[in-house]
């Protein structure tokens, strides 16, 4: 029996965790789940999973009476909780939308619990002090993304040093086949029908620009520590190869599924066993006709901004670049700014901040608050 803890249980990737795990009442023993303000989604998952404790992070609050689970309130409960905790839980799968997963993230790992790892800003924010955090605790980071799964799946047995290249593939999102000079004219209800995967809208926001790829290198760069240069992107609108890892003789392993989210978190749940959550095995006819081609910068300028970012290898950057795409994400789905103004104000906020290092938890989310305000400003000023 497995004890484990939800953090953002009911976001996309929560959601199906707790689909998978209701599949085994006999190997997982939810402890805890927590949510920002989804109270009925919340409430669901608790009547399902009757975890001991659940947290909700936002303003709302659940009415007294309405279940036996333990409601706590806040961010300060929930890594209380955490600390708490510790030395019962197995695993905490972090799967909080953006930079409000760094604080629980750091505090599983600085506490000892292994991490499931869906929340990739943490460690672009953060890469650094997670993992220096996560060696000095004996925690285990066990990647979620489905490319950073696949990853970690070939390179089981190998060291760096047999490491050439580590190839991402990528979707494309809904426009990998639309005329760069066309972008102009993309409306919120297009760029969130992705035709691959069911993902939340900020996600899906970020594959449409690419900048989830940009975010992916940044933390594969600092999961597996490979230097940029052996980092690499493709294309590949069928999604069957999540990531391939070419080695010095020669040789290439790739990690291949269905796009289905459910893979990589049940590997991560399972670890080191697999689940027989009812995946549709992949047929080798589905192997015809697959395509790879490399990513159109100019189409795509949000993930060229990572490339330099991650290039300049100062985590300051990469701070205010996850900082500055969140507020503009937020911008466009509101309808304030276009979707070709999300790499402006990326940009234009980029340009008021030093590259440098910060490894604080502290500093880090200070500069954090300061680039939101300042990126909200610019992205008020494109809008109108």
């Amino acid at each position: 029996m497995k004890n484990i803890g939800i953090v953002g249980a009911t976001g996309s990737i929560g959601v199906q965790a707790t689909e998978i795990i209701h599949k085994y009442p006999d190997a997982f023993n939810v402890k805890f789940l927590s949510c920002h303000n989804n109270i009925n989604e919340l409430l669901s998952q608790i009547s399902i999973l009757k975890p001991e404790y659940a947290v909700v992070t936002g303003e709302k609050s659940i009415p007294k009476g309405l279940t036996d689970t333990k409601i706590l309130y806040g961010m300060d409960a929930l890594k209380t909780l955490i600390s708490e905790m510790s030395g019962e839980l197995d695993l905490v799968l972090s799967a909080a939308v953006g930079f409000a997963g760094i604080l629980p993230t750091y505090t599983a790992l600085n506490n000892g619990v292994n991490v499931a790892l869906a929340n990739k800003e943490s460690i672009v924010a953060a890469g650094k002090a997670m993992m220096q955090t996560a060696e000095k605790s004996n925690a285990a980071i066990i990647p979620v993304d489905s490319e950073h799964s696949a990853i970690y799946q070939c390179l089981k047995g190998h060291g760096n040093n047999f490491i050439d290249k580590v190839i991402l593939t990528a979707s494309g999102g809904p426009f990998r086949y639309r005329p760069s000079d066309s972008m102009d004219y993309v409306n919120i209800g297009e760029t969130l029908k992705h035709p691959n995967w069911n993902m939340g809208n900020k996600i899906t926001v970020d594959s449409a620009t690419m900048m989830n790829k940009g975010l992916e290198l940044i933390e594969a760069h600092y999961l597996f520590d490979i230097v940029p240069d052996k980092l690499d992107v493709f294309i590949h609108p069928q999604s069957i190869f999540h990531s391939i890892v070419s080695f010095i003789d020669g040789s290439s392993l790739a990690q291949m599924g269905l796009p289905d989210m459910k893979t990589p978190i049940s590997y991560a749940l399972g670890f080191p066993e697999r689940l027989n959550w009812g995946a549709e095995p992949l047929s080798p006819q589905l192997l015809n006709g697959l395509t790879f081609f490399r990513p159109d910068k100019k189409k795509y300028p949000c993930f060229a901004v990572a490339l330099k970012v991650l290039e300049e290898g100062k985590n300051s950057l990469m701070i205010v670049m996850n900082a500055a795409n969140e507020v503009a994400v937020d911008a466009f789905l509101s309808g304030l700014i276009k979707f070709t103004d999300i790499h402006r104000v990326i940009g234009d906020t980029l340009e008021l901040f030093e590259p440098r290092d910060i490894s604080n938890i502290d500093e880090i989310i200070l500069l954090d608050n300061v680039v939101r305000e300042k990126a909200m400003k610019i992205s008020k000023d494109i809008g109108r």
